[in-house]
């Protein structure tokens, strides 16, 4: 079935599912039509600035309060136990999740790789793959700690949320607001992703500054969901994540059931084919914040909580230079996953589904054969960098992984081994 959408990041929206659901003139009528409940979901301050406020009104058959009491829930792989110990500063990669051999839903399918701060400091990430083979049946989810950006990178995910339905396939992505309920299933009977948990500030597009007023992600590319209510009765559960634990409570209906909403609090998709990319047409290779989707940001101007960066296919003509991403050490850490096809600073080993994790002043760059063949190439003609998509989470604070990521049969151990090849080049007779 095809699905509708509207059109905007951020913007303020109204949909309804029956004619005249949404009241006229006011939020909280005393009788909302259809016997509906009206309901605000706030994911900001109520006193916030109206620029930056979010909130949306909900018009539902029972309201959110209606489930039984939660009991803890355990999960071994879902988490926000980052470890208190030391952390390495090697450079780590790991291979692609292997997808579960037992029936798995999404939420099962979750495994933690690496975070920093917490929903206690309200700042910080969580960053987790998953992969899984099973719908979410009867099973709904919330995050209270945070805001989830979810990059498929096999399979498509169907996100029935609160707000209306998402359908996101790998090379789009989603955005899911903190506290709004969901449950997925998986239209290809599989599929494989990560997942960054936001703490802190939610995303919002960059400031272009000198770029001008258009460029990267245009606001008009992100999608949100029209209302589509489900009206079920059963033996359902509602699974929530809070303060770092999970818990579970017996609901005996759908609480994905709201007829109508407005305002500008809500989930929405992107296409990352749609990234408008920037680049140097002259020397030298610009700062990959020209490649930055979305961004947290933090309490220090300039500096961003959470940087979702893409690295798509784009042409390369910069004269007398060295074309793919150059060696560097960087005071933010980087964790990279690769969505499609290569990444042109890796010429082996980083493969669709894998994952890096660089931290803060953590040498890194090309391996030995791409700073080979890059050195060597005819600069007369353009390079066209094509079927490609990876990106990157990137943070201020240092990306501390868990002990299961440490601890991994998919980590590859021998990650390091990729630089042992560059040649020693240096002749002090020969300039």
């Amino acid at each position: 079935m095809s699905l509708s959408y509207q059109s905007g990041f951020g913007n303020e929206f109204a949909t309804e599912a029956m004619p005249g659901a949404l009241p006229v003139g006011r939020n909280s009528p005393q009788k909302a039509p259809y016997g509906l409940y009206a309901e605000q979901v706030s994911g900001t301050a109520f006193t916030a600035p109206r620029a930056s406020n979010r909130r949306s009104w909900l018009y539902r058959i029972r309201p959110a309060a209606m489930h039984g009491p939660f009991a803890e829930l355990a999960h071994a792989g879902f988490h926000n136990d980052f470890g208190q110990g030391p952390v390495t500063p090697d450079q780590l990669r790991w291979s692609p999740l292997p997808m579960p051999s037992a029936p798995t839903d999404w939420l099962d399918g979750l495994f933690t790789m690496a975070g920093n701060g917490g929903c206690r400091a309200g700042t910080g990430m969580g960053v987790h793959l998953y992969a899984a083979n099973k719908n979410m049946d009867g099973r709904y989810f919330y995050d209270a700690d945070g805001e989830l950006l979810i990059v498929p990178q096999q399979g498509r995910l169907r996100i029935a949320t609160e707000l209306g339905v998402l359908e996101v396939e790998p090379q789009e992505i989603a955005l899911i607001p903190r506290g709004l309920r969901i449950s997925i299933s998986l239209p290809d009977g599989a599929a494989r992703g990560y997942v960054c948990e936001n703490f802190g500030a939610m995303f919002r597009l960059p400031d272009l500054g000198p770029i001008g007023s258009n460029g990267l992600a245009n606001p008009r590319d992100f999608l949100a969901p029209v209302a589509a209510w489900e009206d079920r009765e059963g033996d359902f559960e509602l699974v929530a994540k809070f303060q770092g634990s999970l818990w579970r409570a017996h609901i005996g209906h759908s609480p994905l059931d709201v007829v109508a909403w407005h305002g500008n609090y809500a989930p929405c998709k992107y296409d990352l084919r749609r990234f408008n990319t920037i680049g140097s047409i002259s020397y030298d290779h610009p700062d990959p914040s020209i490649f930055l989707v979305l961004h947290s940001p933090s309490d220090t101007e300039g500096t961003s909580n959470i940087d979702f960066v893409i690295f798509p296919p784009r042409w390369l003509v910069a004269q007398d230079t060295f074309r793919p991403p150059w060696f560097h050490r960087n005071i933010a850490s980087e964790f990279m996953g690769l969505v499609h096809g290569a990444y042109d600073a890796k010429a082996e080993g980083f493969v669709p589904g894998g994952c890096s994790l660089h931290n803060a002043m953590t040498g890194h760059g090309p391996d030995a054969a791409t700073f080979e063949k890059a050195s060597n190439a005819d600069l007369s003609k353009p390079d066209v960098i094509t079927g490609t998509m990876a990106f990157m989470f990137e943070s201020r604070q240092v990306i501390r992984p868990a002990a299961q990521a440490l601890d991994a049969g998919h980590r590859q151990r021998d990650y390091q081994a990729c630089w042992q090849g560059l040649a020693k080049h240096f002749n002090p007779e020969k300039r």
